[in-house]
């Protein structure tokens, strides 16, 4: 049951995701933080594999979490996004940028959010952050430069 104090619908686009365990990990963070959606889009796997059979290694790690939150796939991230904005949704990119507004001290205008989180390695590319509304960072106060896409993401979801 979600809280009282959740007033935002979330939703969570996954660009470009390489890793199953990745996209389960993110599937199972999303049921906790009350996302409403998330959407795939690129060469993000999903729950099935081509075949249309569970992916073990993505069950292994969501608990099924993908039974309890909708998802759906997009071919590319600018139908995501275009499909979103119709719905006035802001878009947020996850992304290490030189624009990129501290993840703690940003405040969303509005209520209807979609983080957009990108490759485990490139992360989103120009032209998906150009996509994007406004692009958030997580503060790095060690010698390592970022974080696990799963952990980066499960911090952004529960700081928005």
């Amino acid at each position: 049951m979600r809280s009282a104090r959740y007033t935002a619908c979330v939703i969570l686009i996954l660009h470009n995701i390489r890793s199953a365990h990745n996209v389960g990990s993110m599937f199972r963070t999303a049921d906790a933080a009350g996302v409403s959606k998330i959407m795939l889009s690129g060469y993000t796997p999903g729950p099935t594999d081509p075949r249309g059979k569970p992916r073990k290694e993505f069950v292994k790690v969501s608990l099924r979490a993908e039974q309890y939150v909708p998802w759906e796939r997009t071919k590319t991230l600018a139908q995501a996004v275009k499909q979103l904005k119709k719905g006035n949704f802001t878009i947020i990119g996850l992304e290490q940028d030189p624009r990129a507004k501290n993840l703690f001290s940003y405040e969303p205008a509005g209520k209807k959010l979609a983080l957009v989180v990108g490759n485990e390695v490139r992360g989103l590319s120009p032209q998906a952050r150009s996509l994007c509304d406004t692009l958030v960072e997580i503060p790095m106060h060690g010698k390592k430069e970022s974080l696990n896409v799963a952990v980066a993401c499960g911090i952004a979801l529960f700081a928005l």
